[in-house]
């Protein structure tokens, strides 16, 4: 979907057009319950915060202007909900958790097994990350989000961000390097 079509379906649903808004959802469905997903690492919670966040979506978006992005402003909510969801319920942010597919041979197995040890390590590595370290991190390598679409979904400025991605990697890298993870392979 180009720019101009999105705006298109948002103008749409600013009018009340409710396919336009289903549309317009189904474009980001994934990414969001996916960005909620790695927040709270919790399927439940996870859906619980993207359909509060439908339910603010099409309350605000009369109100929306394209200054940023629709994909930044649907992420700024998810967050918001989520955010309220640790609040609420006195979560703390989860660590990552990405599902493996279940190998067929011998040496896809061996395979599966190694990239699953390295997906282990670096969710213990990102449990150790401040949370707003983390959430930079899902945001940019997890939801595939710019610099700029994170600063304004956060609502902190492109330094700042910059900042934060950068520690998070190299406390990161410090991390896995601590525990071996990365001895007798190529550094980055």
């Amino acid at each position: 979907m180009n720019e101009s079509q999105e705006a298109d379906l948002v103008r749409r649903c600013q009018a009340g057009d409710e396919e336009a808004f289903r549309t317009l959802i189904e474009q980001y469905r994934g990414m969001l319950f996916g960005t909620a997903y790695l927040m709270v690492r919790d399927r439940g919670l996870a859906e619980d915060a993207v359909q509060n966040a439908l339910v603010q979506i099409w309350k605000h978006l009369p109100s929306f202007h394209s200054k940023s992005g629709v994909k930044t402003w649907l992420v700024r909510i998810v967050i918001n909900e989520v955010k309220q969801q640790f609040r609420k319920k006195k979560l703390s942010m989860a660590s990552l958790e990405d599902a493996s597919e279940v190998p067929s041979g011998q040496a896809d197995i061996e395979t599966a097994l190694i990239r699953d040890e390295e997906r282990r390590s670096l969710r213990q590595a990102l449990a150790k990350l401040p949370a707003e370290q983390k959430e930079a991190i899902v945001l940019r390598y997890f939801s595939s989000l710019t610099i700029p679409e994170i600063a304004a979904a956060m609502n902190k400025p492109e330094g700042t961000i910059k900042s934060r991605l950068s520690r998070a990697l190299e406390r990161l890298n410090q991390i896995l390097n601590d525990e071996g993870v990365r001895e007798g392979r190529e550094q980055p």
